[in-house]
């Protein structure tokens, strides 16, 4: 299921937009040379601008900024261009700051690079990135790693005149001759769906136009299952398509049911191809032969409300994840002759304090990994002796994951390994010894040294006494100069609580130009995510949302307590619905930040969830609620950042958004900042609100890797101008010898 990476408006004096269209994109550089803060022009509204009163459950609120929706209305563009200008100008005192992040942060990156290539049959597939190219080039080898390269798909030959791309699919037929791939041109998550002779570049006749990522081939290498949306951008149906032919393929399954969402997977031993229907809370699996494509599709697991499940095969028996005994999930085999629940034999008990998070079945052994305590753990399980064995890592906070195990038939395990202070590492670990053998770590160029830096995690209590825990990384020198001056330092506190996803730890390189500098970056593991297993998410959504919020700032307020920030110091960010969450919690608290950003936030909330035209709506009732309902309504009505913005001196904040984002839409972002301004009650030198718009991307950003670089470094920078730090690294100085 998708999900958003994701309030009466109080109304003017006129009831109009303080900012409105027709702001011209005047204030040039020129105009605002040497301003540290240029202010905005606050001209007359349009004048045939209206409110728009929304009137539900007898309570009515005035929108003033509906209009801002108006999509096609030249007027609009020319505001969003004008909020780029007026932001632009606003940076451009900070320009040389800029360029030194970005300067930075592509410093340290490897630029030519290879992935650790992984085994698919007889090839090796991998990524490889050049110095000066945008987008990665897709390869393989035949036989060995060192074997002959072979070009796949390079997506900058694609990306010429394409100010954005961005690959979907990449799936190689079994006999691995074709490769079918889908492609999507501004972000919209629209793609098309091409199959190409990787040895001629020749093209087959298939090509299915707006699709989704989704597409997996029956093991014959001539049938292609294709996934498309319906017209609210649900994934709901799924098509069999013979890439010899340009027809429109045949309908093998629709879902109209709009809380679900239509998934296509096959199965590691490529025995059978798997549909699979999820909402929030349910699940419905569904199975065909692959070597039988146009066979008849049996239902495996019939949908029932609150159950929900994954499937994998081996020898003859369908092995589920399912939550039918208790909410972390059980694992169990069932016949697949027979795959009721009555015949099902239990492998893995439901536990109250470890979540099942996820498993892989290979022919001698099963690979189960759980969440315990807030710990990932991975389990090796063998097949014949009923042997586990627990793959141990010297780290207590950290993240990992399988990774790239195309193969069935092998005694060996890939994985992926991160932390606060460890680069992204890939390990090959042989199931039967545990033996770990590092294949790479991502290099870090510039002299980084991780043993400068230290990690660690506290524990915040929320209002109902529940527990929180926040990890923490800092530049070791920094800290201890910090301490050794009795001084608390800048702090980035970033928070996402929803949907059920875990903010997990990882590395950043570009984070480094924060450590750098003196700030402590925390996470805080609120809520709403599975970061301490399943009721951890149960306890943050629909009527326990506000768990999410006030364990936010239960976190905010630990780090105060701990000496190691102050409200002046304390800057905290959220994208998509983390994006609700800081605009929540600067409602609730505006006195306790610093600053704000909030990426493709979903801010506007009530008033999309009202619309189900909209992509996305109808099927997030089971997440926030549906608004028709009173109790409902009411409930998301007191937390709807754009409909709880009332006049209080707010924390400077920068919103960034996406034209052509399908997921949370541009305007949410657009009237949040309008409507900000018109009750901020500071002034824009001390607290100013900005909005950048990327008219050529979606919820991602912009595609290319230089160009997100750019967006992150422009984040930094007003990060950095908000703290009052100069531009050159403090942990350049004598503070770096400490450490």
């Amino acid at each position: 299921m998708a999900e958003r990476f994701k309030a009466p408006v109080l109304k003017t004096g006129d009831g109009q937009p303080s900012v409105s269209s027709n702001l011209t994109a005047s204030a040039t550089a020129a105009d605002t040379a040497g301003m540290a803060h240029p202010r905005i022009t606050r001209p007359a509204p349009r004048p045939e601008s209206r409110p728009k009163d929304v009137s539900v459950h007898r309570d009515t609120r005035i929108d003033p900024y509906f209009w801002l929706r108006e999509r096609e209305n030249p007027e609009v563009l020319a505001h969003l261009q004008a909020e780029n200008a007026y932001s632009e100008a606003w940076f451009e005192p900070l320009k040389p700051l800029r360029e030194q992040l970005y300067t930075e942060m592509l410093g340290r990156i490897q630029e030519d690079d290879l992935s650790v290539p992984y085994r698919k049959g007889a090839w090796w597939y991998a990524t490889r990135t050049l110095q000066g190219q945008a987008y990665p080039v897709h390869v393989r080898r035949y036989g060995s790693p060192d074997g002959p390269e072979q070009t796949l798909l390079d997506l900058n030959a694609l990306s010429a005149d394409q100010p954005f791309l961005q690959a979907g699919t990449l799936a190689v037929s079994p006999d691995a001759r074709w490769l079918a791939y889908t492609l999507d041109i501004n972000g919209s998550l629209d793609f098309t769906l091409r199959v190409k002779d990787i040895a001629t570049g020749e093209h087959a006749a298939l090509v299915v136009a707006d699709c989704a990522r989704g597409a997996v081939w029956a093991n014959d290498s001539r049938t292609l299952f294709v996934l498309t949306h319906d017209e609210a951008k649900r994934t709901a149906r799924v098509w069999r398509h013979d890439i010899g032919s340009s027809g429109p393929g045949q309908l093998v399954y629709e879902d109209r049911n709009a809380l679900f969402w239509v998934g296509l997977g096959k199965t590691l031993d490529a025995r059978w191809i798997v549909i699979h229907s999820d909402s929030s809370n349910s699940a419905e699996l569904r199975v065909i032969p692959a070597d039988r494509p146009a066979g008849r599709m049996r239902i495996v697991l019939p949908r029932r409300q609150g159950r929900e499940a994954s499937l994998e095969h081996r020898a003859g028996r369908f092995y589920l994840r399912i939550n039918d005994t208790g909410p972390n999930f059980r694992l169990i085999s069932v016949p697949v002759e027979t795959p009721a629940l009555e015949h099902a034999v239990e492998l893995l008990p439901h536990r109250d304090h470890v979540m099942l998070e996820d498993f892989d079945v290979f022919a001698e052994h099963l690979v189960v990994a759980e969440r315990d305590g807030g710990v990932q753990k991975l389990w090796v399980h063998r097949f014949d002796t009923g042997a586990s064995q627990h793959i141990r890592f010297d780290e207590t906070v950290y993240s990992t994951h399988t990774s790239h195990n195309a193969e069935f038939n092998t005694t060996t395990l890939r994985l992926a390994f991160t932390s606060l202070t460890t680069p992204n590492s890939v390990y090959e670990c042989q199931m039967d010894s545990l033996q770990l053998t590092l294949l790479k770590q991502q290099p870090v160029l510039g002299g980084f040294d991780r043993s400068r830096y230290a990690a660690m995690q506290i524990w915040a209590q929320a209002d109902d006494g529940q527990r929180v825990p926040v990890s923490l990384v800092w530049h070791k020198g920094l800290r201890e100069a910090a301490v050794h001056e009795g001084r608390a330092q800048p702090l980035l506190l970033d928070g996402y609580g929803a949907y059920g996803i875990s903010n997990d730890v990882y590395f950043s390189s570009t984070r480094l130009s924060l450590l750098d500098r003196g700030v402590i970056m925390a996470l805080a593991h609120i809520r709403g995510g599975s970061d301490l297993g399943r009721q951890w998410y149960l306890t943050g959504k629909l009527e326990h949302k506000a768990n999410t919020f006030s364990d936010f700032i239960a976190c905010a307020l630990k780090l105060i307590a701990e000496g190691l920030t102050t409200t002046d110091q304390l800057i905290i960010e959220g994208g998509s619905a983390g994006g609700l969450l800081v605009g929540a919690v600067m409602n609730q608290r505006p006195e306790l930040f610093k600053a704000v950003v909030a990426e493709v936030p979903f801010v506007d909330m009530l008033n999309t969830m009202l619309d189900d035209s909209l992509p996305l709506t109808t099927g997030e009732y089971l997440e926030w609620g549906n608004p028709q309902r009173k109790a409902d309504y009411w409930r998301m009505r007191s937390y709807s950042p754009y409909d709880n913005l009332h006049p209080a001196a707010y924390p400077a904040t920068y919103l960034r958004t996406s034209l052509h984002d399908s997921q949370v839409p541009y305007w949410e972002a657009a009237k949040f900042a309008a409507r900000l301004r018109d009750v901020q009650q500071r002034s824009a030198d001390d607290a100013p609100v900005l909005l950048t718009i990327n008219l050529d991307a979606g919820h991602g950003g912009a595609s290319g890797r230089y160009e997100a670089l750019r967006e992150r470094a422009q984040v930094f920078a007003f990060m950095l101008q908000q703290w009052g730090l100069h531009s050159t690294p403090a942990a350049s100085t004598e503070a770096t010898r400490l450490a």
